[in-house]
């Protein structure tokens, strides 16, 4: 019997006309139980363009995890794309994306005024990855995507 391979959305979303920074809703879905989780694709990069350095997205991925749950309910996680161009994020209920972008526009804005000894889950205990980070390169593309939604 021949099995078929449902596809990602993000593979089947135009990459070349895609623009950054943008939030974007991917979709919104039902589970069994009535419940609903919203995913969104926060791009920071254009795609094909250019990429996060390692350091930097493993930075953001730990701010942000961190602030976007002080500034939207619900979050359940962040994770950085594999093309390093941006971050999935998933949050319970069906949530606007403007709401999404206030609280990231927010978050950004908290890891420009990051110290280092700030950063949350950096030690070897905490990470798997401990050496791989740069909240210097964090804070660049913060400043970024923060200029790109003319919010600096």
């Amino acid at each position: 019997m021949e099995q078929t391979h449902k596809k990602p959305e993000s593979f089947t979303v135009d990459h070349i006309s895609m623009q950054a920074p943008q939030v974007r809703k991917v979709g919104v879905y039902d589970g069994k139980h009535g419940d609903k989780i919203s995913k969104f694709d926060l791009r920071f990069v254009k795609p094909n363009t250019g990429a996060i350095p390692t350091g930097g997205i493993h930075t953001l991925e730990h701010l942000l995890a961190t602030y976007m749950k002080t500034y939207l309910d619900g979050v359940i996680d962040i994770s950085p794309m594999g093309c390093r161009t941006g971050f999935y994020m998933s949050v319970w209920g069906n949530v606007p994306s403007g709401e999404v972008q206030r609280a990231l526009i927010r978050s950004l804005h908290e890891v420009l005024n990051t110290a280092w000894e700030d950063v949350p889950g950096i030690s070897a205990r905490e990470c798997g990855n401990y050496r791989d980070h740069s909240l210097f390169a964090a804070k660049e593309y913060a400043r970024l995507v923060l200029e790109g939604y003319g919010e600096l």
